[in-house]
């Protein structure tokens, strides 16, 4: 399994400097647990083209990450992409998550989400399905820390729901 993950994520990233149409459509997310703010930081990393298809798909309208006039525009669909594509639940209790904003660069968008404060969790549940909605064969590479210790899974479609406890 830890073999697969490190392989998806390095094919991730080599093909995130390409200028060609990647083969593979790999997302990962990261669920890193602040001890500080009691909160979950939550950084979704994807292929730009890829997210921008998916919004348009979804929304019936075009998005285009590096142009400045569609910025507003693009908080308020990846805040409501988020909400429908991202859940997470600790100790049987689903959290409230913010969206926090998004940036991007020539070929990739980190999309980053926040949740309400939530008190030492030692059950993690979650739901990731970004990019469902427009490739059958997406993978989501999930990463949760929580205290330093780091669990990871692949979700590849429609496989959506995983489960961890620390």
């Amino acid at each position: 399994m830890k073999k697969a993950l490190l392989f998806f994520t390095i094919i991730f990233f080599l093909f995130s400097f390409t200028k060609e149409k990647h083969p593979y459509h790999v997302g990962s997310v990261d669920i890193n647990y602040n001890s500080k703010s009691k909160t979950f930081e939550v950084t979704g990393r994807f292929f730009l083209d890829d997210l921008e298809n998916g919004l348009s798909k979804k929304y019936g309208k075009s998005f285009h990450f590096n142009d400045s006039k569609y910025k507003t525009q693009l908080n308020e669909t990846l805040k409501n992409y988020s909400s429908e594509y991202f859940k997470l639940k600790t100790d049987n209790q689903f959290l409230k998550i913010n969206y926090v904003g998004y940036e991007e660069d020539s070929e990739s968008v980190n999309v980053y989400l926040e949740s309400e404060k939530v008190e030492n969790p030692k059950k993690v549940e979650a739901a990731v399905s970004f990019l469902y909605n427009l490739f059958d064969d997406q993978i989501n590479l999930v990463h949760i820390i929580v205290n330093g210790n780091r669990k990871s899974e692949k979700l590849t479609y429609p496989n959506r729901y995983l489960f961890q406890q620390f």
